[in-house]
C-alpha cells in the first residue's frame, strides 16, 4: 500500500533490497530526497535507499508521519526490536485499534544500546514501515526508560516527542535502612526539609472512591525515604529535557522496574512532590502488584490488579487525570478489559518483545534450524538474563535443542518455559558474533522476514490485534 497527498505518492517496495519509491508530477517536488530520479510524460520517479534523508523528507511531506504529542489520548506503544515490524503493527491499528493511537517508534534505550541500534534508526524504520503499510493516522514516539542527560539528548537530536524518565535505581526499601532520616532524603535538591514535609502530609487524607486513607507521619517518611532520590533525579532529568528540547515535548514517569511495589500512599506522595516541584507529566507507571512476568499471560489475581488499578486512577484523577501505564504488558490478554475500565480508559500500554517473539513464530516456520541454534544461546545464557526481568521459567523442565524436532520447534515459542527463555536472550542471541565477528542469528532472522514479509505481517497484525482490541473505543 502506498501514501498519498495532493504531491506525492510513497512506498516501501521488496525488490531484492527494500527500497523507497517516491512519484510525483515533476522532479521539483522531490526535493529533499536522495535516490535515483528517472522522468516521463507522467512525471517523475525516485528510487532511493531507507536512509534518514529519505525518512526525514517522508515526515515533511506527510505531516501524520511527525510524532505527535499523546497528551491524554488512549495510546499503545509496539517495541520493535529488529525494525522490521511496524507494517504488520500497522496492519493491526488499522484492523482493530480504532480510537487507540499508536507509538511505533517505542525502544528503551537499554535495548538500542545492547543491540547496538541508533535512537534514529528506531524512528526512520516506524517512518518506512507506515508508508509501506499505509498508515494515515497520527503516530507518536518514545524514547523509553531514559535514566540519563545522554539518553535524552539522544532522542531529543532523532525527533522524538515522549519521554520515559525512569529514576527507578534510586528507589530505596525503606525496611532496609538504617540511621537518619537525613541520611536519605536529599532535602535541598526537593526544595524542602523535614518538618514541612510532615506539615503537608501527615494526617492528610486520601479519597480512593471505595476507601479513604489517612496519611501518618510515618507513611511520610517511608514515602520519603522510599522516592525522595527518585523525585530529586525525575526533576534532573525532566529539567535537562526541557530547557533543551526546543519543541513540545512530553513526559512519563516510571517507576515500575523495581521489586518494591507502589502502595497508594507513595504514588500520591510521588504526584504531589512532582507538581509541588513544577513538573507536568502525561503518564505514569508504578510498580504494580505481581504478576506481570515477561511474555506470557498475568500471574497474579485479576481482582486484586482491578482495585489497584482503581487506586492509581483515583490517586491520579487528583493530580490532572494523567494515564496510568500498563509496562511489561505484552500477552496479558485476560487483564486487557479490566484495566481499560479500572482506569476509565485513560491508559497507556507498551508491549515490546512480543513482537520479536512474532518474528521467531515465523522463524520457527520457514528455519527451524534458525530458531532451534537460537534456543541454544538463549538457554545457555538464562541464569543471567533472568536476572534483568521478571521471570520464572524453569530450565530443567525445557528440552534439550538437539531433541526438538522440525515439527514441534513453533512450539518452543508457544509453551511458557522456553517462551521466556526465547524472550529474555534475545540480546545474547542477537548480539552473539562467530569467530570473524559477524552476527549470523541476527543476520539470518532478519534474512527470513525480508524473504516472508506478508508472513510476518499476517503473525504481527492477528496477535497485537488481540492486544488492540479490548482497547479499541468502537
Amino acid at each position: 500500500m502506498a501514501l498519498r497527498n495532493s504531491r506525492l505518492s510513497a512506498d516501501v517496495v521488496h525488490d531484492r533490497v527494500r527500497h523507497l519509491v517516491v512519484t510525483a508530477s515533476s522532479a521539483a517536488d522531490l526535493e529533499g530526497f536522495e535516490g535515483e530520479i528517472a522522468t516521463g510524460e507522467r512525471g517523475a520517479r525516485l528510487t532511493g535507499p531507507l536512509s534518514t534523508t529519505n525518512a526525514a523528507a517522508l515526515r515533511s511531506q506527510f505531516a501524520n508521519l511527525q510524532p505527535t504529542l499523546l497528551g491524554a489520548r488512549r495510546s499503545i506503544g509496539t517495541g520493535d526490536r529488529l525494525g522490521l515490524a511496524t507494517p504488520g503493527h500497522v496492519r493491526a491499528f488499522q484492523r482493530f485499534g480504532t480510537g487507540v493511537t499508536p507509538v511505533f517508534a517505542q525502544q528503551s534505550i537499554r535495548e538500542m544500546d545492547r543491540l547496538n541500534r541508533d535512537v534514529q534508526s528506531v524512528l526512520d524504520d516506524a517512518t518506512f514501515g507506515c508508508v509501506e503499510a499505509g498508515w494515515e493516522g497520527l503516530v507518536g514516539a518514545d524514547t523509553d526508560h531514559i535514566k540519563t542527560e545522554e539518553g535524552i539528548d539522544r532522542g531529543l537530536a532523532a525527533g522524538f516527542t515522549m519521554f520515559t524518565l525512569d529514576p527507578g535505581d534510586e528507589v530505596i526499601d525503606p525496611d532496609s535502612v538504617q540511621g537518619e532520616l537525613d541520611d536519605y532524603v536529599p532535602w535541598r535538591d526537593l526544595d524542602d526539609d523535614e518538618a514541612s514535609l510532615l506539615r503537608r502530609y501527615s494526617g492528610r487524607q486520601v479519597d480512593l472512591g471505595t476507601q479513604v486513607l489517612e496519611i501518618s507521619a510515618e507513611d511520610v517518611r517511608r514515602a520519603a525515604v522510599k522516592y525522595g532520590r527518585t523525585i530529586a533525579r525525575t526533576m534532573q532529568m525532566a529539567r535537562h529535557l526541557l530547557d533543551n528540547a526546543g519543541r513540545d515535548v512530553e513526559i512519563e514517569v516510571a517507576v515500575d522496574e523495581t521489586d518494591l511495589v507502589t502502595s497508594f500512599i507513595e504514588h500520591y506522595y510521588l504526584a504531589a512532590e512532582l507538581q509541588r516541584l513544577g513538573l507536568r507529566w502525561v503518564s505514569l507507571a508504578p510498580r504494580y502488584v505481581d504478576g506481570f512476568e515477561k511474555g506470557v499471560e498475568f500471574l497474579g489475581d485479576p481482582a486484586g490488579l482491578e482495585d489497584n488499578l482503581r487506586g492509581h486512577t483515583a490517586i491520579a484523577d487528583q493530580f490532572g487525570g494523567y494515564k496510568i501505564s500498563l509496562h511489561s504488558g505484552s500477552d496479558k490478554f485476560s487483564i486487557y478489559p479490566l484495566a481499560v475500565e479500572a482506569t476509565q480508559g485513560r491508559i497507556h500500554l507498551k508491549t515490546s518483545g512480543t513482537s520479536y517473539l512474532c518474528a521467531l513464530d515465523v522463524a520457527a516456520l520457514k528455519e527451524p534450524d534458525l530458531v532451534r541454534d537460537m534456543y541454544r544461546v538463549c538457554r545457555e545464557s538464562y541464569r543471567q538474563a533472568r536476572a534483568s526481568y521478571q521471570v520464572s521459567a524453569d530450565l530443567t523442565t525445557t528440552p534439550e535443542p538437539d531433541n526438538v524436532s522440525d515439527e514441534n520447534v513453533p512450539e518452543l515459542v508457544t509453551q511458557f518455559d522456553t517462551r521466556q527463555i526465547l524472550h529474555v536472550g534475545y540480546g545474547d542471541v542477537l548480539t552473539f558474533q562467530d569467530a570473524r565477528g559477524n552476527r549470523p542469528y541476527a543476520s539470518e532472522l532478519r534474512a527470513v522476514l525480508e524473504t516472508h514479509p506478508d508472513l510476518y505481517s499476517d503473525v504481527l497484525s492477528e496477535h497485537i490485534g488481540k492486544h488492540l482490541a479490548p482497547f479499541a473505543t468502537t
